[in-house]
């Protein structure tokens, strides 16, 4: 493995757990208390994309990632956009941000499907990646064709996956610090 590659590793292995256990927070807080999340959601939403921004916008910095450079200030610059926009204007946001999401989702899944087949001969479970894209197109679709569904049932969805991303992100920080134990 690329030593510079591996060090990154190394320094930024709790990254992904932090960012997992806050999305774990995050998912069990619109379960607990729906009635009074839309604005938290709408904020949360906005100072994970904060987090998330600053994160990425410092590892093109770093130049830790195996990520073309342009490609993270690019999405650093959005999170960060998004990430404001979400905190200084949560009622303005709320409503944007299930056209947002629906779009997103649409996108996110056609990329994850794309990429499953790309892979498909180099891996083993890219079918896992393949239904995760399915699932987030049909979400998205689901919520372009009927808006009327609610935020509500948006927030629940949003806490479901919430939930099941901070699993995958503590899953993938514990493998990532144990894969840098065993190669040390």
């Amino acid at each position: 493995m690329d030593s510079r590659l591996m060090k990154g590793i190394r320094r930024s292995w709790w990254v992904f757990l932090l960012y997992g256990l806050a999305a774990i927070a995050f998912g069990l807080a619109l379960l607990v208390w729906p009635e009074y999340s839309l604005i938290a959601l709408v904020m949360a939403f906005g100072l994970l994309a904060l987090l998330d921004g600053v994160v990425s916008l410092l590892s093109a910095i770093r130049g830790d990632l195996a990520l073309p450079r342009w490609l993270l200030v690019v999405y650093a610059v959005v999170s960060i956009g998004f990430g404001l926009a979400a905190v200084v204007w949560p009622m303005e946001m709320a409503t944007a941000m299930l056209w947002l999401i629906a779009l997103w989702l649409v996108v996110a899944g056609i990329a994850r499907i794309v990429f499953a087949i790309q892979v498909r001969k180099l891996i083993n479970g890219e079918w896992l990646l393949a239904l995760s894209g399915a699932l987030a197109l049909a979400l998205g679709i689901l919520f372009l064709v009927r808006p009327e569904i609610g935020l509500l049932a948006v927030m629940v969805w949003i806490a479901i996956g919430a939930l099941l991303y901070g699993v995958l992100q503590v899953a993938v920080a514990l493998r990532l610090r144990a894969r840098t134990r065993t190669l040390a």
